[in-house]
This record gives C-alpha cells, structure tokens and sequence, in this order.
C-alpha cells in the first residue's frame, strides 16, 4: 500500500494547489510513482477526465505534474456552485445530487464512502499519495463529519504540512492560531509548516522563524520566493497577478466576470499572449472598447444573462457589435447567443425561459443529463488548425445556425457562426489552448497578420511546473519531507 502526505492550509488560496503540483514534479522526476488527490473540493473551474469524468481544473494540473492523465479517482467529491447557497454535488466525475449547505452536510456519510473508496484505489496502484485539503481545518462550524481536512487526515492516518501565504500578511498568527484551533490528535498531525510567496530578504525574516519553531515545536520546512510570472492554472479565483503591458497595437478582449463563471481557464492562453490585452470587467464597470468580447461559460446560464442585463451590457455589446466588434461565446456564453435558453426540468434553478441575445439563429434546451468528453479536431473557421479542449454542459442546442459551424472535430462540426461573421460560438472548453487555434480566432477577431503568436498552452505549463520543482529543489528540506512519506532519499534531478 502506498504511503500518503496531506498538504493543508491556514486559508483558502494559500498554495495548497501548487505547492502538491510542484512536489508531484519534484518526485515524479526523481522517478517515484506518485498521484494527487483531493477528498473534496469546491470549485467551477473543472476538467474532463479520461474515464469521462469530471475533476477540479487543479486536480488535473496535478496529474500533469505526475505525468498521468486525470482519472476521477483523484478528486472523488467536486462541489460546483449554483448559488449562495446551493451546489451541484459529483460524486466520482458524475452529478449526484442538487443540495444546499444543510442538506449536504447530511449527505456527508456518502460522500466520505467515496472518498475513501477512490483514497484506497490509489494507495493500490501508486507508491505516494500527495493529498490536498481544502480551504482551512480550522473552520469550526465546519469540523462535524470533515472529509476535506483533518478528518480525512485522521481517518487515513497520514500526516500534514500546513502552509501559509505570507503574501496576504499575518503569517504568524495564521500559523499558530490554525495549531490553537485543533484538537490535540490533529496538532500532532501537523509534522511541519511552509511559507509561501515570501518577497525581499529572507535573513529579515529569521527571528520569525525562529520564535515560530520555538513557540510550537514544528519545524519550518521551507521559505518559498514569490515566483513573478509563474503560470500554472488557477484552481477557482481569477487570476490576480497582473500580466505585463502590452504593446498599444495589441488585440483588445473583454471577458465579463459572470457571477458563476466557469472554466475561466479558457482564457489563459490570452493572458499570456504577447499580442493580447486581456481585460476582465466585474459589477458596475462599463463593459470597456474592445475588438473581441467572449461570453465565459456559466454554471447559471439564465441567471447569469439576467444579471448581464441588468448591469446594461446588452445595449453595450449590441453597440460593440455595430461598431464592427466581434463577439465569441464558449458553453454557457455560446447558449446565451441563441434566441432563447430553455430550462422545464429547472437543472439550473426556477423552471422556465428566458430569451437570449438572438444572434445565433439557435436555441437550447437544458437537460438533467450532462455532457462529458475530451475532444479534438482539425479545422477552425474555414482554416486548417489543429484544435483540442473538452465539452462539459448540460445542454442540447438545435437550430439552423448549426449549419455554419465554428470548429470541425474529429466527431462532427461544433459550434456556430452568424451570417455576417460578427458572432460566433462554440461548446469546446481549451479551444485557444494550441497556438493554431488561437491564431485562426484571434485572426478572425481582428488581429493584424504578422503580430507575435502565442504558444500552447500545455507548453507554458510544462515551463511553469519545471520552474516551480525547481524552486521547492532549492527552498524546501525535501530530505524530511521524503522521509515524511517513508522514501529513502534520492537524488534531486540536476
């Protein structure tokens, strides 16, 4: 049976995410066969698996980290947001059920059962389990029948890091008020702290340490440097690192940060683009000049387009659109260019339809059933472009403006294209991830021939995981954290 480290945090965005994705590279290239794993997380950012499946977006990064595919497995329980108070719960990469926070915490039984099971399936099969927590253990009204934190810790018996980001300040206080906070079991658990994003002159932080490892007998295993322009994909919030200035000939893109917005991800590979500037505009911003606007995916298509309205960007796009603007929509943001988005089951909320922006001669139709699959294809436009992403939405959409398709995948035509070529939609999560495929969309959206292109997205992980196992290599005793997980020591790749 293989061994497993817990990876826990003293806040949400800590670095738990990253600091499991770097450690998976850290001992997958020192040749240990080792898997991520996360009991339970909440987010709208997700991936497709390969057993089709649904996974979160971090637990996917991480399996790249390891060189794996993802497999459901890795992240058993996926709570994905419909309101302030309600989520779509996965259980094993499938909906399981629509619950509020009470209900869930009555579920919990169930979803520990999947957890465990999924845990024992990769201690079976992998040497080392490097499993992250969620948000903090020493969240007190959340305790009773834990499965993301020191619950799960317990129950399998594993020990715990704790990081803290020392980016957001009060590192200190995070640190030993999360030890104040747990049971006297769950404080032994805890065999060590890292610090994350630490910016300036380390030796001016040496007394801290010092009195840190002094007041709670734990050692710190490692300081880890802010790493400026670090690109690994974000588990939920939007991106806040700003990207450096471009160039003022540079293709302008707004994206509107819808309240439920999935799969922000997408827009990554603009982000990083040398040619792009990327915008994102939130509530009671004015939807910005632009040459493209791309309607984000929505785990509350209707909702969404309401608020849409509501801060008057409709009257703002169809002016974009006037003005010879461009207008791109990906799943949910593809169903809000149709005439209409129809929901009799209520999958999404209150049953009912609300009229879409009309641009798509088209309309869907929700449908409990969601539709799960990795795709790939060879034509974007009416150009040759290597295209490869992931579909995940719950709706069926019909209608004649399927005839002039945006994308040609392996499986059939996707998407759909107005008949003056000002609007454009499609289904495929990841279509700007290879640099073909952007360029042909970025080409369509008005970009000048002959700008820099951008490179694939897979490339610029690739860099990013390298560059973080490099800095874990230099910054953590990765001599405790290897016996930590009962590994003879091995040789740090040169």
């Amino acid at each position: 049976m293989g061994t497993t480290l817990m990876v826990q945090g003293t806040t949400s965005d800590a670095g738990k995410s990253v600091l499991v994705a770097g450690l998976a590279r850290v001992l997958h290239r020192r040749g240990l066969s080792v898997v991520p794993f996360k009991p339970q997380n909440m987010a709208l950012n997700s991936a497709v698996t390969m057993d089709g499946g649904e996974i979160g977006r971090a637990q996917a990064l991480q399996a790249a980290a390891c060189g794996l595919a993802p497999h459901t497995d890795m992240n058993p329980v996926l709570l994905k947001p419909s309101s302030d108070q309600g989520a779509q719960v996965i259980i094993h990469g499938r909906p399981a059920a629509e619950l509020d926070a009470r209900a869930y915490h009555d579920y919990k039984p169930v979803a520990r059962e999947a957890v465990l099971a999924s845990h024992g399936r990769l201690t079976a099969q992998y040497d080392h389990v490097l499993v992250e927590g969620a948000g903090s253990p020493a969240e007190i009204n959340l305790r009773a029948g834990d499965i993301a934190n020191m619950g799960f810790a317990e129950a399998v018996d594993c020990p715990v890091i704790l990081v803290a980001d020392i980016d957001r300040g009060g590192v200190f206080a995070h640190l030993v008020g999360t030890l104040a906070l747990l049971s006297e079991t769950e404080r032994a658990r805890v065999r060590g702290f890292v610090i994350n994003r630490f910016r300036g002159d380390i030796g001016l932080l040496q007394s801290g340490l010092d009195w840190l490892e002094q007041e709670t007998g734990k050692p710190v295993l490692g300081v880890i440097p802010y790493l400026h322009g670090l690109y690994l994909d974000a588990e939920d919030a939007l991106p806040r690192e700003a990207m450096p200035e471009k160039t003022a000939d540079a293709l302008k893109v707004v994206v509107p940060a819808l309240p439920r917005i999935s799969n922000h991800t997408d827009f990554d590979p603009l982000r990083l683009h040398p040619a792009v500037d990327l915008r994102f505009v939130g509530p009671g911003e004015s939807l910005q000049p632009a040459d493209l606007v791309i309607l984000p995916g929505s785990k509350s298509v209707r909702a969404d387009l309401a608020w849409l309205r509501e801060q008057g960007w409709e009257e703002a796009l169809r002016q974009h659109v006037r003005y010879g603007g461009k207008v791109l929509g990906i799943c949910g943001g593809f169903q809000m260019l149709g005439h209409a988005v129809h929901d009799p089951d209520g999958v999404e909320g209150q049953p009912g339809s609300t009229p879409a922006l009309g641009w798509l001669d088209l309309e869907t139709r929700l449908a409990p059933e969601k539709h799960l699959e990795r795709v790939r294809g060879d034509r974007v436009l009416d150009r040759e472009a290597g295209v490869e992403g992931y579909e995940i939405h719950a709706g069926v959409t019909s209608g004649p403006g399927l005839e002039r398709p945006l994308l040609q995948l392996e499986h059939g035509p996707d998407g759909a294209r107005s008949t003056d070529d000002a609007v454009a939609g499609t289904y495929v999560h990841g279509v700007f991830d290879t640099s073909d495929a952007a360029e042909a969309l970025l080409q369509w959206a008005g970009m000048r021939s002959g700008m820099e292109k951008g490179e694939d997205l897979a490339t610029a992980r690739e860099r990013g995981l390298e560059r973080l196992a490099d800095s874990l290599e230099e910054h953590l005793d990765m001599n405790c954290i290897l016996t930590l997980l009962q590994v003879e020591s091995t040789e740090p790749v040169a």
